[in-house]
Order: C-alpha cells, then sequence, then structure tokens
C-alpha cells in the first residue's frame, strides 16, 4: 500500500465535549425539564442528584453539550519520502466560531476531493454531534459529514472502534486501551476524558484540553496505520499546531 496515494484525501478527527452550561442552576425552565425527562432514563447505579448527573453526563449529549476543541490530523510524505502526520486543534468559547473555523478549513482544503473522515468511535459520537451541533448553530453541513441521500457505500466515514468490532455489535473498547493493545505511545497527559468539564469550568484550562485532543489525533492517525499494518510516523515526523 502506498501510503501517499491511501491516505490523500483522509482527514483523522476528534472532539472535546464540555455541558452547555457550568451546572444545571443556569439552564432555562423548559432545558431543566427536558433534562430531567432526559436523567430518567441513564444509568444512575450510585444514585447522584441530578444537578450531579448534568455535570457528569451532559456533555454526552449534543442536546445540552457544546465543542469547545476540533483536533484534525492528515498524513503526507515529506522530501525523504518519509511519512509525517500534521496535526492541528481549534480551540474556541463560543462553538459557532468554531464550527465556522472547521467548516471553512473542510469547505476550502478539500473543495473539489472526496474526503474519508476517521475517528474513534466517530459514527456513535464525533460525526453525528458535530452534524447536530452546527445545525443548532444554523450552520450548512459540509459534504463530507453529510448522510442525507447518500448510499452507504457512498459515505466516507471510518470509524477504528468499529473496525475492531469485526462485526460483534456489544464490543466498546476506549481509544487508549486499543493503543496500550497494540504497542503505540499513548498521550501522556494526565487529562481524561471526564475531567473535561473540571478543566473548562473550573480551572479555565482551554489550552490544556486543547493539547489532550490533539494527543488523541495522533494515537488515532498511528492505530490507523498500524490497522493497515504500516508503520507509525516517528515522533520527529509529527507536526503540532494549536491554534486558540
Amino acid at each position: 500500500m502506498d501510503p501517499k496515494k491511501s491516505f490523500k484525501n483522509t482527514l483523522f478527527i476528534d472532539i472535546e465535549t464540555v455541558s452547555g452550561e457550568s451546572n444545571f442552576s443556569l439552564l432555562s425552565d423548559k432545558m431543566k425539564t427536558f433534562w430531567q425527562r432526559k436523567a430518567k432514563n441513564l444509568s444512575n447505579p450510585q444514585n447522584i442528584s441530578l444537578e450531579e448527573l448534568y455535570v457528569d453526563r451532559a456533555a454526552l449529549f449534543a442536546e445540552f453539550g457544546k465543542i469547545v476543541v476540533i483536533g484534525m490530523g492528515f498524513l503526507y510524505q515529506n522530501r525523504s519520502k518519509e511519512l509525517c502526520l500534521k496535526v492541528k486543534t481549534i480551540a474556541h468559547h463560543d462553538e459557532k466560531s468554531l464550527l465556522l473555523e472547521f467548516i471553512q478549513f473542510i469547505n476550502e482544503t478539500y473543495q473539489s476531493r472526496e474526503l474519508t473522515l476517521v475517528a474513534h468511535n466517530g459514527k456513535e459520537f464525533d460525526f453525528p454531534y458535530l452534524c447536530r451541533r452546527m445545525l443548532v448553530n444554523g450552520l450548512e453541513i459540509p459534504k463530507p459529514l453529510q448522510l442525507q441521500g447518500k448510499k452507504p457505500w457512498e459515505v466516507l466515514h471510518q470509524d477504528t472502534m468499529e473496525l475492531w468490532k469485526f462485526g460483534d455489535r456489544k464490543v466498546y473498547i476506549s481509544l487508549d486501551l486499543l493503543a496500550e493493545l497494540l504497542g503505540i505511545s499513548g498521550s501522556k497527559s494526565t487529562l481524561t476524558g471526564d475531567k473535561v468539564h473540571g478543566v473548562y469550568y473550573q480551572e479555565k484550562n482551554l489550552s490544556k484540553i486543547a493539547d489532550y485532543c490533539m494527543e488523541d489525533v495522533v494515537t488515532l492517525a498511528q492505530l490507523y496505520l498500524r490497522y493497515h499494518f504500516l508503520h507509525m510516523v516517528e515522533e520527529k515526523n509529527i507536526d503540532r499546531i494549536t491554534s486558540i
């Protein structure tokens, strides 16, 4: 396989989300009611309060959360024919501005090319979440994310978790666990997904979340190469760019 040809129009993405508000009390009365209804259907073995459940879970649902960071990465070959990876994260407190920048990048960079999007659990989370939040913000969904009117084989979405399932519908596996199993050096960040809410609203450290997202994109790209039995990108050939 020639990675230069195979991955030329492949974009690796990851998103980081938080609850729409820092706490339940800031929601409108209508949204409080909707969350109460939602909470009744959520697993709650520790029987935590409605307010705690909002902080703990709201970010998982596009109806109650928002995107604060989008990570993107693509593979290419340098002049020495070495496989390289460029990763960029865009982060913004204003979700609409963030999504507009992402849409502009997609439309300008891949205007005349078919784009394959790759994410971990992307078909269940990243891709639909992006589309829903674009719709909420009144933004036109770029063609690579659109599903309407497309036949299944026309949807160029790859999901590294789905690839691991091999037809098993019950399997869930984290990106970090897959990386460990396949010998991929994971992120050195101490941040985990369940801590993003606190880092954003309490520490107000968006750059820390952006760095965490960036390393997940690196891991994602390396994992995808392993799936294709290709050598991973050497650290010296990974270019990281953060835009906040």
